[in-house]
């Protein structure tokens, strides 16, 4: 059996790296995790959090999926984003896509994965949602990004929707949800320009009133 003893090197040294640079370091990290960040992001291999934004271990709170997706129905993105803001309490979400993501593609086809095609449903959704003003694009690579793009946005509102994240709102909590895209060929991120902050950010149809409120309005009318 092949035991990767390559990769238990590479963590010797970069372990050692580390306590040279900080002895305390892992000492301080194996005590608590304090990170202000949830990124939220593709699983592709070429897109490590940490990295990309400069981060130690212990600085960020990492969920990656593929296609970056955020559902109401993924109990596990649910179950981190409510760990992230309900326990460490952090003040910013960062929903990060990429360019030349392989979801993003296969969503746009006419072909079948397997398995994988009813994860990336939304997207295709998406797609066709916006197919017209798409189709305006020059190109099929414009096209994919743009998708990209649009693919982050909707997470973000995704996000902004669910009832972890209003009720940390409606309880006064700063929490800033942000999307942001990364290029592989050049290493650079983007910002988006769609942060959401707040429950006035949001269309009222998406406000959800916290039970309490609605226990507080019943007991009125009954007065």
């Amino acid at each position: 059996m092949q035991r990767l003893q390559h990769l238990l090197d590479n963590n010797r040294r970069w372990a050692a790296g580390i306590t040279q640079e900080t002895p305390d370091f892992f000492q301080r990290l194996s005590t608590a995790q304090t990170p202000e960040y949830l990124w939220i992001g593709c699983a592709d291999s070429r897109v490590p959090a940490n990295e990309i934004v400069g981060l130690l271990p212990g600085e960020i709170f990492v969920h990656r999926n593929i296609a970056n997706l955020a559902l109401q129905t993924d109990f596990n993105c649910m179950s981190v984003i409510e760990y992230a803001v309900e326990v460490l309490r952090v003040k910013h979400i960062i929903v990060c896509g990429h360019y030349g993501c392989g979801g993003i593609h296969a969503a746009m086809e006419n072909t079948s994965y397997g398995l994988i095609d009813n994860w990336l449903h939304s997207i295709r959704n998406l797609y066709y949602r916006n197919k017209k003003r798409m189709d305006t694009l020059e190109s099929p690579e414009e096209r994919r990004n743009r998708l990209c793009e649009l693919n982050v946005i909707q997470q973000v509102k995704n996000i902004s929707h669910s009832h972890v994240v209003q009720r940390a709102w409606a309880s006064g909590r700063p929490l800033v949800i942000h999307g942001w895209i990364y290029s592989l060929r050049d290493g650079l991120l983007k910002d988006l320009g769609t942060p959401v902050q707040s429950l006035s950010d949001l269309d009222d149809e998406y406000r959800m009133v916290p039970v309490q409120d609605c226990q507080e309005d019943s007991d009125s009318l009954e007065e």
